[in-house]
């Protein structure tokens, strides 16, 4: 009797433990799907600053224009440059903090997709920034040219009584100003 109570007693113990995995594998699958939509879609437009470019603006992450090429962004580039697009139910973006709200629109693409822009330019993230100011992406690749989207450029700091020019020409430059 004793084994037979012990059997299935190990039996509810596996039962148990596979019922609590299949739990968690769901509660992580749903976190990581809510993830995904979070990192692919967002409403609030805003600024941060960054030493080389100034004044940028982010979506949670940086975001970038394109300038196109004669290769079209499409599934492939649209990995590497997600589209900022809003939420579903969503209408229109929102300007934080440092927009000009009457800057921000929006372009319907496929699939009942809206994509925000700013000046008339549909936003971009890159997928090799990890956080706003991050600004990883100002590149040119076979889709075109990526830039940073400046507001502001940095002001440059001075030393009394001195000037210094560190070769570095580029600071401050090669985002699309607005």
């Amino acid at each position: 009797m004793r084994q037979v109570f012990g059997a299935t007693t190990r039996g509810v113990r596996v039962g148990s433990a596979a019922v609590a995995i299949v739990a968690l594998g769901g509660m992580v699958a749903s976190v990581a799907a809510e993830g995904t939509a979070a990192a692919t879609t967002s409403s609030a437009v805003s600024t941060t600053k960054n030493a080389k470019f100034g004044t940028i603006l982010v979506s949670g992450k940086t975001v970038y224009t394109l300038k196109a090429s004669s290769t079209p962004c499409t599934a492939k580039c649209l990995k590497v440059w997600p589209e900022v697009v809003l939420p579903k139910g969503v209408m229109a973006p929102t300007a934080g903090s440092g927009v000009t709200a009457s800057m921000l629109g929006t372009v319907s693409r496929s699939g009942g997709v809206v994509q925000i822009t700013y000046g008339g330019k549909p936003l971009y993230w890159f997928v090799g920034d990890k956080h706003a100011g991050q600004a990883n992406g100002n590149i040119t690749d076979k889709w075109g040219r990526w830039s940073v989207v400046v507001l502001a450029k940095p002001v440059a700091s001075s030393t009394t009584g001195s000037t210094s020019n560190t070769g570095n020409s580029s600071a401050g430059t090669g985002g699309v100003s607005f």
